[in-house]
């Protein structure tokens, strides 16, 4: 499942966010953190991760996403990464075809993060940069994914993704992994699908029998898939 998370970061927490990722901010090569079958395919900037403004910066994304209730149904955290930030800088920074690690440890909390989904927060206007697209593969095909400002995509940590060139401007960005409490990514769709359906059964008919006996169905199916 590709999720699109619309405003997940508001216009306050965007002008802070790029502020602590201007061009005299503690950038280090990007490939010293990819796994050793991406090393080779990554190309870009990431923000030294013990540095003060990436502190700050995670604490940002970190609070936006406890604000919001559509990650957390699609997600279903138990642990999350530290949130990282890159740049992909004209002409031509990318990130290859890759698949990520299976389990990440985080330098910021020790904790090892297995990554069932993978997000992007992007934090540059579209419009602003040409390239850059997050393209994710999947056995229909492929996705393509260049999103505004602010929003985010969710996606199965097992993907084969990458980043297109960037022929002009700069492309900034967040991204993490989730370790859900429910492993298997087709079951986390049909609590998902329960979850939405479920609101707007309540927003069409209030709290009727059958929203009750439906929301039943969804906790006793994650009580018997969580892992918490």
């Amino acid at each position: 499942m590709l999720l699109h998370l619309k405003h997940l970061i508001n216009a306050d927490e965007l002008r802070r966010l790029r502020a602590l990722l201007a061009e005299d901010a503690p950038w280090v090569d990007g490939a010293a953190s990819a796994g050793a079958q991406a090393v080779a395919r990554k190309h870009n900037r990431q923000l030294a991760q013990d540095s003060e403004p990436s502190r700050e910066a995670r604490a940002i994304v970190l609070g936006a996403l406890q604000r919001d209730p559509l990650f957390f149904s699609a997600a279903l955290p138990r642990r999350i990464f530290n949130p990282l930030f890159n740049a992909y800088r004209a002409p031509g920074e990318h990130y290859g075809a890759h698949i990520d690690n299976a389990v990440m440890h985080s330098r910021a909390s020790g904790e090892w993060v297995r990554s069932d989904l993978s997000c992007t927060v992007f934090l540059s206007e579209p419009d602003s940069y040409d390239g850059g697209e997050l393209v994710v593969h999947h056995s229909m095909g492929q996705q393509r994914v260049k999103l505004a400002a602010g929003d985010a995509v969710l996606y199965p940590g097992t993907s084969l993704h990458e980043v297109t060139p960037v022929t002009r401007g700069e492309r900034l960005a967040s991204f993490f992994w989730i370790e859900s409490m429910v492993r298997s990514d087709e079951q986390r769709r049909v609590l998902f699908d329960l979850d939405m359906n479920l609101l707007r059964l309540r927003a069409r008919d209030g709290e009727s029998d059958e929203a009750t006996g439906l929301s039943g169905v969804y906790h006793n199916l994650l009580r018997m898939w969580a892992q918490p």
